[in-house]
Protein backbone atom coordinates (compact mmCIF):
# COMPACT_ATOMS: atom_id res chain seq x y z
CA UNK A 1 0.00 0.00 0.00
CA UNK A 2 1.74 3.26 -1.04
CA UNK A 3 1.40 6.05 1.52
CA UNK A 4 -0.04 9.27 0.68
CA UNK A 5 -1.37 11.90 2.48
CA UNK A 6 -3.09 14.80 1.75
CA UNK A 7 -5.16 15.89 4.55
CA UNK A 8 -3.55 18.33 7.29
CA UNK A 9 -6.56 18.35 9.59
CA UNK A 10 -10.43 16.55 9.76
CA UNK A 11 -13.31 17.93 10.35
CA UNK A 12 -15.55 16.64 13.53
CA UNK A 13 -19.45 16.11 12.45
CA UNK A 14 -19.89 15.60 15.76
CA UNK A 15 -23.23 14.64 17.60
CA UNK A 16 -25.97 16.70 15.73
CA UNK A 17 -26.08 19.72 13.37
CA UNK A 18 -28.71 21.30 14.72
CA UNK A 19 -27.54 24.70 16.96
CA UNK A 20 -30.44 24.27 19.82
CA UNK A 21 -29.61 20.55 20.26
CA UNK A 22 -25.83 21.42 20.44
CA UNK A 23 -26.16 24.45 23.09
CA UNK A 24 -28.20 21.90 24.58
CA UNK A 25 -25.56 19.29 24.93
CA UNK A 26 -23.05 21.89 25.77
CA UNK A 27 -24.79 22.56 28.73
CA UNK A 28 -25.50 18.64 29.60
CA UNK A 29 -21.73 17.92 28.65
CA UNK A 30 -20.32 20.35 30.53
CA UNK A 31 -22.26 19.88 33.81
CA UNK A 32 -20.76 15.90 33.24
CA UNK A 33 -17.52 16.68 32.95
CA UNK A 34 -17.59 19.23 36.21
CA UNK A 35 -19.53 16.22 37.95
CA UNK A 36 -16.79 13.48 36.96
CA UNK A 37 -13.74 15.86 37.60
CA UNK A 38 -15.44 16.51 41.11
CA UNK A 39 -16.62 12.75 41.52
CA UNK A 40 -13.00 10.94 41.01
CA UNK A 41 -10.87 13.60 42.56
CA UNK A 42 -13.19 12.92 45.67
CA UNK A 43 -13.17 9.51 45.99
CA UNK A 44 -9.04 10.15 44.98
CA UNK A 45 -8.48 12.22 48.02
CA UNK A 46 -10.70 10.21 50.34
CA UNK A 47 -8.89 6.98 49.78
CA UNK A 48 -5.23 8.46 49.26
CA UNK A 49 -5.65 10.34 53.08
CA UNK A 50 -7.23 7.39 54.40
CA UNK A 51 -6.38 4.24 55.95
CA UNK A 52 -8.01 2.70 52.54
CA UNK A 53 -4.92 3.02 50.81
CA UNK A 54 -3.76 0.24 52.42
CA UNK A 55 -6.78 -2.13 51.14
CA UNK A 56 -5.80 -3.33 47.79
CA UNK A 57 -9.55 -3.09 46.26
CA UNK A 58 -9.49 0.70 46.91
CA UNK A 59 -5.81 1.16 45.95
CA UNK A 60 -7.47 0.35 42.52
CA UNK A 61 -10.31 1.74 43.02
CA UNK A 62 -8.19 5.45 43.65
CA UNK A 63 -6.35 4.50 39.82
CA UNK A 64 -9.52 3.83 38.24
CA UNK A 65 -10.75 7.23 39.41
CA UNK A 66 -7.58 8.44 38.10
CA UNK A 67 -8.03 6.86 35.05
CA UNK A 68 -11.89 7.72 34.50
CA UNK A 69 -10.33 11.62 34.60
CA UNK A 70 -7.49 11.37 32.08
CA UNK A 71 -9.82 9.35 29.94
CA UNK A 72 -12.68 11.12 29.49
CA UNK A 73 -10.22 14.26 29.25
CA UNK A 74 -9.30 13.18 26.22
CA UNK A 75 -12.18 13.33 24.51
CA UNK A 76 -14.79 15.56 26.87
CA UNK A 77 -13.11 19.15 26.88
CA UNK A 78 -12.87 19.20 23.20
CA UNK A 79 -16.67 17.65 23.16
CA UNK A 80 -17.88 20.84 24.55
CA UNK A 81 -16.06 23.27 22.98
CA UNK A 82 -17.00 22.30 19.85
CA UNK A 83 -20.71 22.22 20.33
CA UNK A 84 -20.27 26.26 20.30
CA UNK A 85 -17.53 26.39 17.40
CA UNK A 86 -18.86 26.59 13.69
CA UNK A 87 -16.07 24.82 12.33
CA UNK A 88 -15.32 21.49 14.55
CA UNK A 89 -11.95 20.72 13.07
CA UNK A 90 -8.32 18.94 14.46
CA UNK A 91 -5.55 18.28 13.25
CA UNK A 92 -3.65 15.20 11.38
CA UNK A 93 -1.24 14.91 14.53
CA UNK A 94 -3.45 15.88 16.82
CA UNK A 95 -6.09 13.28 15.33
CA UNK A 96 -3.36 10.41 16.47
CA UNK A 97 -2.54 12.01 19.45
CA UNK A 98 -6.25 11.52 20.57
CA UNK A 99 -6.66 8.32 19.40
CA UNK A 100 -3.27 6.94 20.90
CA UNK A 101 -4.62 8.14 24.32
CA UNK A 102 -8.00 7.84 24.37
CA UNK A 103 -6.76 3.78 24.00
CA UNK A 104 -4.53 4.03 26.39
CA UNK A 105 -6.00 5.43 28.66
CA UNK A 106 -9.00 3.00 28.23
CA UNK A 107 -6.90 0.34 27.97
CA UNK A 108 -5.52 0.93 31.07
CA UNK A 109 -8.95 0.96 32.85
CA UNK A 110 -9.88 -2.16 30.86
CA UNK A 111 -6.91 -4.11 32.93
CA UNK A 112 -7.81 -2.28 36.17
CA UNK A 113 -11.00 -3.38 36.35
CA UNK A 114 -9.44 -6.99 35.68
CA UNK A 115 -7.08 -6.39 38.72
CA UNK A 116 -10.26 -5.78 41.02
CA UNK A 117 -12.01 -8.21 39.73
CA UNK A 118 -8.76 -10.42 40.68
CA UNK A 119 -8.43 -8.88 43.86
CA UNK A 120 -12.22 -9.68 44.58
CA UNK A 121 -11.64 -13.25 43.33
CA UNK A 122 -8.78 -13.61 45.80
CA UNK A 123 -10.54 -12.33 48.57
CA UNK A 124 -13.85 -14.36 48.42
CA UNK A 125 -12.13 -17.67 47.26
CA UNK A 126 -8.48 -17.75 49.27
CA UNK A 127 -9.36 -15.60 51.92
CA UNK A 128 -6.70 -17.13 54.00
CA UNK A 129 -3.93 -16.45 51.69
CA UNK A 130 -5.49 -12.85 50.52
CA UNK A 131 -2.72 -10.78 52.24
CA UNK A 132 -0.30 -12.63 50.95
CA UNK A 133 -0.91 -12.85 47.33
CA UNK A 134 -2.87 -8.75 47.11
CA UNK A 135 0.27 -7.52 48.59
CA UNK A 136 1.45 -3.86 47.69
CA UNK A 137 3.90 -5.20 45.56
CA UNK A 138 1.69 -7.54 43.51
CA UNK A 139 -0.79 -4.39 43.33
CA UNK A 140 2.08 -2.18 41.81
CA UNK A 141 3.00 -4.88 39.26
CA UNK A 142 -0.57 -4.96 38.43
CA UNK A 143 -0.41 -2.02 37.73
CA UNK A 144 2.38 -1.28 36.04
CA UNK A 145 1.47 -4.54 33.52
CA UNK A 146 -1.90 -2.60 33.32
CA UNK A 147 0.18 0.10 31.46
CA UNK A 148 2.27 -2.41 29.91
CA UNK A 149 -0.50 -3.76 27.96
CA UNK A 150 -2.45 -0.45 27.36
CA UNK A 151 1.03 0.58 25.88
CA UNK A 152 0.83 -2.14 23.57
CA UNK A 153 -2.46 -1.84 22.55
CA UNK A 154 -2.75 1.48 21.73
CA UNK A 155 0.78 2.29 19.76
CA UNK A 156 -1.09 -0.36 17.57
CA UNK A 157 -3.88 1.86 17.05
CA UNK A 158 -1.65 4.65 16.35
CA UNK A 159 0.44 2.72 14.17
CA UNK A 160 -2.42 1.23 11.56
CA UNK A 161 -3.70 4.67 11.77
CA UNK A 162 -0.23 6.52 10.91
CA UNK A 163 0.18 3.80 8.03
CA UNK A 164 -3.59 4.79 6.48
CA UNK A 165 -3.64 7.04 3.30
CA UNK A 166 -6.28 9.96 3.37
CA UNK A 167 -6.52 11.77 -0.04
CA UNK A 168 -10.03 12.39 -0.24
CA UNK A 169 -12.91 13.35 2.49
CA UNK A 170 -12.12 14.67 5.81
CA UNK A 171 -14.83 14.58 7.35
CA UNK A 172 -15.18 12.24 10.48
CA UNK A 173 -18.77 11.06 11.50
CA UNK A 174 -18.02 11.11 15.25
CA UNK A 175 -17.20 13.64 17.74
CA UNK A 176 -13.44 11.97 18.08
CA UNK A 177 -10.75 10.14 16.13
CA UNK A 178 -11.46 6.45 16.17
CA UNK A 179 -10.26 4.02 14.08
CA UNK A 180 -13.64 2.94 12.51
CA UNK A 181 -14.52 6.49 11.17
CA UNK A 182 -11.13 6.92 10.13
CA UNK A 183 -10.94 3.39 7.97
CA UNK A 184 -13.80 4.78 6.50
CA UNK A 185 -11.79 7.94 5.20
CA UNK A 186 -8.97 5.81 3.27
CA UNK A 187 -8.17 6.05 0.21
CA UNK A 188 -7.08 2.08 -0.09
CA UNK A 189 -8.51 -0.81 0.40
CA UNK A 190 -8.64 -1.30 4.24
CA UNK A 191 -9.95 -4.83 4.57
CA UNK A 192 -6.70 -5.72 6.25
CA UNK A 193 -6.27 -3.35 8.26
CA UNK A 194 -9.92 -3.63 9.81
CA UNK A 195 -9.77 -7.22 10.41
CA UNK A 196 -6.13 -5.77 12.34
CA UNK A 197 -8.45 -3.42 14.27
CA UNK A 198 -11.54 -5.16 15.28
CA UNK A 199 -8.30 -8.04 16.50
CA UNK A 200 -6.62 -5.83 18.61
CA UNK A 201 -9.51 -3.77 20.25
CA UNK A 202 -12.53 -6.30 19.86
CA UNK A 203 -11.18 -9.55 20.59
CA UNK A 204 -9.18 -8.23 23.36
CA UNK A 205 -12.17 -6.72 24.94
CA UNK A 206 -14.42 -9.55 24.39
CA UNK A 207 -11.80 -11.88 25.96
CA UNK A 208 -11.02 -9.86 28.76
CA UNK A 209 -15.03 -9.33 29.57
CA UNK A 210 -15.05 -13.10 29.44
CA UNK A 211 -12.66 -13.66 32.06
CA UNK A 212 -14.28 -10.97 34.27
CA UNK A 213 -17.73 -12.55 33.89
CA UNK A 214 -16.18 -15.78 34.66
CA UNK A 215 -14.36 -15.18 37.46
CA UNK A 216 -17.84 -13.16 39.24
CA UNK A 217 -19.43 -16.41 38.39
CA UNK A 218 -16.93 -18.44 40.48
CA UNK A 219 -16.94 -15.93 42.84
CA UNK A 220 -20.91 -15.72 43.23
CA UNK A 221 -20.94 -19.95 43.41
CA UNK A 222 -18.25 -19.99 46.11
CA UNK A 223 -20.90 -17.32 48.21
CA UNK A 224 -23.23 -19.84 48.13
CA UNK A 225 -21.58 -21.63 51.18
CA UNK A 226 -21.09 -18.71 53.22
CA UNK A 227 -23.22 -16.69 55.76
CA UNK A 228 -25.74 -14.45 55.05
CA UNK A 229 -23.87 -11.33 56.48
CA UNK A 230 -20.90 -12.18 54.02
CA UNK A 231 -22.80 -13.09 50.88
CA UNK A 232 -24.99 -9.71 51.79
CA UNK A 233 -21.51 -7.17 51.64
CA UNK A 234 -19.98 -9.38 49.24
CA UNK A 235 -22.66 -9.26 46.55
CA UNK A 236 -22.73 -5.27 47.31
CA UNK A 237 -18.84 -4.80 46.35
CA UNK A 238 -19.43 -7.64 43.65
CA UNK A 239 -22.52 -5.84 42.31
CA UNK A 240 -20.89 -2.90 41.96
CA UNK A 241 -17.84 -4.29 39.77
CA UNK A 242 -20.17 -5.82 37.96
CA UNK A 243 -22.81 -2.96 37.20
CA UNK A 244 -19.55 -1.18 36.06
CA UNK A 245 -18.05 -3.56 33.98
CA UNK A 246 -21.42 -4.11 31.22
CA UNK A 247 -21.35 -0.23 31.66
CA UNK A 248 -17.86 -0.32 30.33
CA UNK A 249 -18.14 -3.09 28.29
CA UNK A 250 -21.24 -3.68 26.35
CA UNK A 251 -21.43 -0.39 24.04
CA UNK A 252 -17.85 -0.92 23.29
CA UNK A 253 -18.29 -4.43 22.59
CA UNK A 254 -20.84 -3.24 20.30
CA UNK A 255 -18.80 -1.13 18.12
CA UNK A 256 -15.05 -3.09 18.26
CA UNK A 257 -16.05 -6.68 17.89
CA UNK A 258 -18.05 -6.40 14.48
CA UNK A 259 -16.70 -6.03 11.23
CA UNK A 260 -15.18 -2.81 10.54
CA UNK A 261 -17.70 -0.42 9.67
CA UNK A 262 -19.29 2.63 11.36
CA UNK A 263 -23.62 3.49 12.29
CA UNK A 264 -25.05 6.27 13.21
CA UNK A 265 -26.15 4.84 16.98
CA UNK A 266 -22.02 4.42 17.91
CA UNK A 267 -21.64 7.93 18.54
CA UNK A 268 -24.57 7.72 20.91
CA UNK A 269 -23.10 4.25 22.25
CA UNK A 270 -19.20 5.70 22.41
CA UNK A 271 -20.97 8.12 24.87
CA UNK A 272 -21.19 5.53 27.80
CA UNK A 273 -18.10 5.03 27.73
CA UNK A 274 -16.43 7.88 26.97
CA UNK A 275 -18.46 10.33 29.43
CA UNK A 276 -21.29 8.27 31.04
CA UNK A 277 -19.51 5.36 32.50
CA UNK A 278 -16.63 7.50 34.52
CA UNK A 279 -19.47 9.83 36.43
CA UNK A 280 -21.35 7.24 37.56
CA UNK A 281 -18.39 5.00 38.39
CA UNK A 282 -17.64 7.49 41.60
CA UNK A 283 -21.55 6.79 43.11
CA UNK A 284 -21.64 3.30 41.65
CA UNK A 285 -18.71 2.41 44.22
CA UNK A 286 -19.67 4.53 46.82
CA UNK A 287 -23.22 4.91 47.66
CA UNK A 288 -23.96 1.02 49.07
CA UNK A 289 -19.99 1.12 50.08
CA UNK A 290 -19.94 2.04 54.22
CA UNK A 291 -16.54 2.02 54.18
CA UNK A 292 -16.01 4.25 51.82
CA UNK A 293 -18.87 6.73 53.06
CA UNK A 294 -17.22 6.62 56.37
CA UNK A 295 -13.63 7.20 55.09
CA UNK A 296 -14.94 10.58 53.00
CA UNK A 297 -16.83 11.62 56.05
CA UNK A 298 -13.88 11.89 57.99
CA UNK A 299 -11.32 13.14 55.55
CA UNK A 300 -13.50 16.11 54.36
CA UNK A 301 -15.02 16.96 57.64
CA UNK A 302 -10.71 17.07 58.92
CA UNK A 303 -10.26 19.05 55.53
CA UNK A 304 -12.56 21.58 55.84
CA UNK A 305 -12.19 22.08 59.95
CA UNK A 306 -8.66 22.78 59.20
CA UNK A 307 -9.56 25.06 56.34
CA UNK A 308 -11.72 26.66 58.88
CA UNK A 309 -9.74 27.23 61.54
CA UNK A 310 -6.75 28.52 59.11
CA UNK A 311 -9.45 31.35 58.29
CA UNK A 312 -9.86 32.12 61.69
Amino acid sequence: MNHKNNITEFILLGLSRNNQVQILCFVVFLFCYVAILMGNFIVMISIACSQLIEQPMYFFLAYLSIMDVCYTSTVTPKLIRDMLAEKKSISYTNCLIQLFTVHFFGGVEVFILTGMAYDRYVAICKPLHYMAIMSRDRCNALVLAACGGASLHSFAQFLLAALLPFCGPNEINHYFCDMYPLLKLACADTHRFGLLVTANSGVIALMVFIVLMASYAVILYTLRARSSESRQKAHSTCGSHITVVFLFFGPSLFIYIRPPTTFQEDKVLALFYTIIAPMLNPLIYTLKNSEMKNAMKKVWNRILFKGRNQLF
